[in-house]
């Protein structure tokens, strides 16, 4: 192995250690494997020099005065830092590693090295690097010899010129490896006659590389505008056309109410809530940033934005409306520039748009091609063809949605459609200016303020930054003494952005509420090394010089990370947004981090070994998004499908969570169609009980934490119909969305009961009345009528309860038997409704199970019913509101019993009577031909009979050829569920993947098991705290599975009546299968969560310390210190790797502990001892148990911060 380990640690050696900080403190790091995945070579690259030859923040006058004609910037720089390789492939490797760099940074012409001078480059990296002189070093005495290597050298920049006729034969098998379509619709020799018709509107170039085309562009410059006007929001590129003074830009003093709601909306950094009915919808941050601002080219006179009197605005042919052919081929699907949160603006019919008078300034780009081992080179063309358009400022193009973003739009800024557009393509813009490379990034001086202010006059968070500028330039640092730094980017001596940090104060907090350490290996950054993103502002003409903004902030401020926090925001009104305490247009830059799951400590039984507060601490939840050196230069993959998810139930949240969260991947078109909205607004107050159970799959906080409506697009309204040949669902029975996947997510809603229409007069029983439940409510719903099915009813419910005086007077009738209208009658309790005054009727069961299902439980809640005198009525069907007079509002209610009917007054009617799939909602899957069987049906792989519609969730049932009707969605957990939908839907676009092979004959009959634990949780009456957590299974009474001889064991303390019950059934593998608690006290749910699953033995040996009667009170052994690993959401981890461990061959002429278990199973081995003693005998004598203890203390010590309790060697 031959290293070169460029450190500017002279002193030290070139350690394993050294060499990882290298690679995770660098921008870039390029690996070479062999074909059997064996590394071969390994190259950093960072954005300064080592050997501190010059300070990290100003290097770029140290190397200009070395060589004049060198003119690096650190746009165009790089330093190599670490190459390591091995000795007989080391020149072929060091040759792939340059040209990959050149390749992956097209701005990149420059790689500079610096060693020693005494030191010998070596046969690899001397021929690719040349000698530049010698530098003193600022900390060595001696001097240090400077080489570099030039791109074009390796991958030079292409040759662009005008298209002639002989270049169709090189060109022509560059398309048809791609696409035929064109040759097919045009004929064979249409390339060639594209090149013929060029005139002053029409250009044809290439580029060429040693006299062969390998490259073709064809512009023209005329373009719909009033098409484009119509589609998309052209506002912060002035329309695309020349300024005009009879441009009207400002609405008329009719709208002016209406347009400041609109600014209010445009300055939000993140999306907003889209509302169907009134044609609203988002805007990305960037749309945002008006900067009217007049950028001077570099080398010209004339001033970019000036009004000039040519430009011709032609209609263009129907077949393609943009422009004559719009296609792009190309095959490289990486790197976007387009924001996550980039969404429509808001658009009603009396909403302003501006009308512009001046003459076209953009030309389109109509056919593009590329041989793929040039596409790097791509933005080379750009030059040339504004060369052809003086007097044109813009290039768009327009690419099918679908189309995955080459190299050439990627330097593109993605443009918003407006929501009543129904182009199937997207379209880029590129403004001239874009090719400035002139682009310089430096702290913020008090002259920087003017362009400041005209660069962020129109953003409503201008006064913000303004100030933040201004303390900056004052003092450097906050008055709390918080370190300051303010930069701009600037080009042409003009202020085109501006960025604002300051140092993470809360670092320890930030590891160990996120998944920080995905990103990053934390010990090796340094404390200030982090920085908090408070501000990020750059004019959209430069945005795709975003990440180079970002690598500069970080190389300027000496930082490695960034942070930038989304925190909540509720809103009662139409419009959800998650709320910034700063702005960004960076957003689409930086990746989301996963929160991580919390422990709940008993913080006073653990006293001084307790997490510190900098960890245990509950400020605002946020959510969080970060950055760092090596992300600076990595690419995404951007998926431009349009997946739409319908439902916010958990099922469809666990999808998007789950696409958001792939942070490889940015997925610009996803978008959520709810009644509601996105839940976890935060409707009902902590103190409120909540009035529905919960499955634990997400709380307000969890919502907060994600803060999806950065990414997602959120239409507010119901879905009533849907179009599979037109792929549309249409939305509250007027707007369309239009989609390439659509992902059925809406559950099962509580539906209005249908009165049998029984007169109890006559004193009917349920065996006279015809059966009502298949039958659907028709009539207007009663005012005082009320269906629980999220938040947003439960509040709807609160509000009418004051409204109305229901707490002091009227009668309360709770009808059904779902475990929701226990926890609604606890709710009313605790609102202060009289218990007389509730009347709890239960409808005849339609099963032998129970919503509890525990005879202890449901004794204590009865119990507790009477207690609050609270009337219960069994069997009871209802009859009539109103004795079938008009039912608004609901005056009485008649129910008829297998005796005697009753009638009861009535103020406030709660239906829980059965959930069904909502009328309009099957309507839309029976007129769309979706096949429908009681519910809708799917195979395996939640697919529907339509290959682009999936559903999931209890809206589902498996199809019949499976012969598991049993068995459906509902019987699982929807949080999981709703991961196995997002990651079978991942291979389509996830090129990282492996591919999917299709299941044998014998296994595609099988329906999927998952094996996550099916949770309901609330607080019953008696103010019991309820939680069930136990394993998907078919329903079966408690009775019947206690009989089975491989029931198991089951661990109970406490009374249920006492409010002290805890129930644990070990299973026959001595596994946790189920939990029941129920308390008078509040307990920590999530931490009983985690121990589903595990062995009794992970539980402190608890079977055994049970029957020798060591556990009186479960509540109290699990606060105990020793449990609290078992609730970290790592421990998981350490399971893994300590199994590994045991199946591992960690000794040669040794099978591994899995093997001898296997072997003694198979009686391959004869023992004179005892199998267990056997294997605890070779485990303790061989390298296992030192392996193992060593894993288990390195988690203890790397999570010590989580889990300060424990002790290990070396701190007693």
């Amino acid at each position: 192995m031959w290293v070169l380990h460029l450190t500017a640690l002279a002193e030290l050696p070139a350690t394993n250690q050294h060499q990882l900080v290298a690679v995770e403190k660098a921008n870039l790091a390029v690996t070479v494997y062999n074909d059997k995945e064996e590394i071969m070579a390994q190259a950093t690259f960072l954005d300064y020099p080592n050997w501190n030859v010059a300070k990290q923040d100003d290097w770029v006058s140290v190397f200009q005065e070395l060589d004049s004609e060198i003119q690096c910037t650190p746009l165009n720089t790089l330093f190599m830092h670490l190459f390591v390789a091995v000795d007989e492939y080391s020149v072929g490797c060091c040759k792939e590693i340059i040209r990959t760099v050149f390749k992956a940074v097209p701005e990149l012409h420059f790689i500079f090295l610096i060693v020693p001078c005494y030191m010998s480059l070596g046969s690899a990296l001397i021929t690719v690097f040349d000698p530049v002189g010698n530098v003193p070093s600022l900390t060595f005495d001696e001097d240090f010899a400077v080489h570099v290597c030039h791109r074009h050298n390796h991958y030079p920049q292409l040759h662009i010129r005008r298209a002639r006729v002989e270049d169709h034969d090189d060109l022509m098998p560059i398309f048809l490896h791609h696409d035929t379509i064109l040759k097919a619709t045009y004929g064979e020799y249409f390339l060639a006659e594209l090149i013929e018709a060029q005139d002053e509107e029409n250009h044809a170039v290439v580029c060429e590389v040693e006299g062969v085309a390998v490259g073709f562009m064809s512009v023209c410059s005329r373009v719909n505008m009033q098409l484009l006007h119509e589609c998309f929001d052209l506002g912060p590129f002035h329309g695309l056309c020349i300024p005009h003074p009879d441009d009207i830009l400002e609405p008329p003093p009719e709208l002016s109410i209406q347009e400041s709601q609109d600014a209010e909306l445009r300055s939000s950094s993140q999306s907003s809530q889209k509302i169907v009915e009134e044609l609203q919808e988002p805007v990305s941050p960037e749309a945002m940033e008006r900067v009217q601002g007049k950028i001077p080219e570099e080398s010209a006179t004339e001033e970019l934005l000036s009004t000039v009197q040519s430009g011709n605005t032609g209609e263009m042919e129907d077949m393609e409306k943009l422009s004559q052919v719009s296609t792009v081929i190309d095959t490289d699907y990486y790197i976007s520039n387009t924001s996550l949160a980039s969404i429509s603006p808001p658009e009603e019919t009396s909403h302003f748009r501006p009308i512009y008078r001046g003459a076209s300034a953009a030309f389109c780009i109509q056919l593009f091609c590329i041989d793929e081992t040039h596409e790097a080179r791509s933005l080379d063309f750009m030059n040339f063809v504004f060369s052809l358009f003086p007097d044109k400022n813009f290039c768009i193009i327009s690419v099918p949605h679908l189309t995955p973003e080459f190299v050439l739009i990627q330097n593109f800024v993605k443009l918003i459609p407006f929501n009543n557009c129904t182009l199937e393509q997207d379209l880029y813009v590129f403004h001239r200016a874009g090719l400035l490379k002139s682009i310089n990034i430096r702290f913020a001086t008090f002259s920087d303020t003017p362009g400041v202010e005209n660069l962020v006059s129109t953003l409503m968070l201008s006064k913000s930054i303004l100030e933040d500028l201004k303390q900056y330039n004052k003092a450097h640092r906050d008055p709390d003494g918080t370190p300051l730094q303010a930069f701009v980017a600037e080009v042409a001596e003009q202020v085109v952005g501006i960025a604002v940090i300051r140092n993470e104060m809360d670092v320890e907090y930030i590891r160990s509420h996120y998944n920080i350490e995905d990103f990053i290996y934390f010990s090796h950054h340094q404390r200030e090394e982090h920085g908090h993103l408070y501000h990020f502002a750059l004019n959209p003409i430069f945005r795709h010089y975003t990440k180079f903004f970002l690598k500069e902030i970080l190389r300027l401020g000496y930082k490695s990370c960034l942070y930038y926090p989304i925190y909540p925001q509720s809103r009662e009104g139409k419009f959800q947004s998650s709320y910034a305490h700063s702005l960004t247009s960076a957003l689409h830059c930086l990746v989301p981090v996963r929160p991580r799951r919390q422990i709940v400590y008993p913080l006073e039984k653990l006293g001084i070994n307790a997490p510190s507060k900098a960890v245990s601490k509950e400020p605002l939840s946020y959510a969080l998004n970060h950055t760092n050196r090596k992300l600076t230069l990595e690419p995404k993959i951007t998926v431009n499908a349009k997946i739409v998810v319908v439902g916010a139930s958990s099922v469809g949240i666990s999808f998007l969570e789950t696409l958001v969260f792939c942070s490889h991947l940015k997925f610009s078109n996803l978008t959520l169609i709810s009644t509601h909205g996105l839940p976890g607004k935060k409707l009902l107050s902590t103190e409120q009980r909540k009035f529905l159970a919960s499955d634990h799959c997400f709380n307000d906080k969890d919502h907060a934490l994600m803060s999806l409506c950065s990414w997602v697009n959120v239409v507010v309204g119901r879905m009533t119909a849907i179009d599979r040949a037109a792929k549309y669902v249409v939305v509250s029975k007027e707007e369309i969305v239009l989609y390439d996947h659509l992902v059925l997510c809406t559950g099962q809603q509580y539906q209005v009961p249908c009165p049998t229409g029984a007169d109890i007069s006559q004193h009917l029983t349920n065996r006279e009345v015809p059966n009502s439940s298949q039958r659907r409510y028709t009539g207007k719903v009663p005012c005082n009528h009320f269906t629980l099915n999220d938040e947003e009813d439960c509040f709807k419910a609160l509000t009418w309860i004051r409204n109305n005086s229901i707490t002091t007077e009227g009668n309360v009738i709770v009808y059904g038997s779902t475990i929701d209208t226990y926890t609604t009658v606890e709710t009313l309790l605790n609102l202060g409704v009289r218990g007389s005054c509730i009347h709890l009727v239960q409808p005849p069961p339609k099963s032998t199970i129970t919503c509890i299902n525990n005879y202890s439980v449901e004794g204590a809640v009865e119990d507790a019913l009477r207690a609050a005198g609270v009337t219960v009525y069994r069997d009871a069907i209802l009859a009539q509101w109103n004795d079938g007079l008009h039912p608004d509002p609901i005056q009485s209610a008649s129910f008829t019993t297998p005796t005697k009917p009753f009638k009861l007054p009535c103020a406030m009617f709660f239906s829980f009577f059965e959930k069904n799939v909502d009328y309009e909602t099957f309507k839309a899957f029976n007129d769309a031909c979706l096949v429908y069987d009681g519910r809708l049906v799917i195979d395996a792989n939640f697919h529907t009979n339509d290959v682009a519609v999936r559903a999931a969730g209890s809206l589902t049932k498996f199809s019949n050829r499976y012969y598991s009707n049993e068995w459906t969605h509902s019987s699982f957990n929807s949080k999981e569920i709703g991961f196995q939908l997002a990651a079978a839907m991942l291979s389509l676009f996830d090129p990282t993947l492996e591919p999917v092979t299709e299941p044998p004959a014998d296994l595609d009959r099988l329906i999927p098991m998952y094996k996550g634990a099916k949770i309901q949780g609330g607080i019953l009456p008696g103010s019991y705290h309820y939680l069930h957590i136990a394993k998907p299974a078919i329903p079966t009474p408690l009775e019947v599975q206690k009989a089975q001889p491989d029931f198991g064991l089951e661990i109970v303390t406490g009374n249920a009546k006492n409010g002290t019950y805890f129930r644990i059934h070990i299973n026959k593998y001595k596994m946790v299968e189920t939990i029941t608690c129920l308390s008078k006290e509040p307990f920590p749910a999530s931490n009983y969560i985690r121990l589903f699953g595990q062995h009794e033995q992970l539980l402190n040996n608890l079977c055994a310390r049970y029957e020798d009667e060591l556990i009186t009170d479960l509540y109290s052994y699990f606060t105990e210190p020793w449990c609290m690993a078992l609730f970290h959401d790592r421990f998981i981890d350490l399971r893994k790797e300590l199994h590994q461990i045991l199946t591992s061959k960690e000794e040669g002429d040794l099978p591994s502990m899995e093997q001898l278990a296997r072997q003694i199973e198979d009686e391959e081995i004869s023992l004179k001892e005892k199998p267990r003693s056997y294997l605890k005998r070779v485990f303790q004598e061989t390298i296992y148990k030192p392996l193992v203890e060593k894993s288990i203390l390195d988690y203890l010590h790397y999570n010590q911060y989580h889990l300060p309790m424990y002790a290990w060697p070396g701190i007693i």
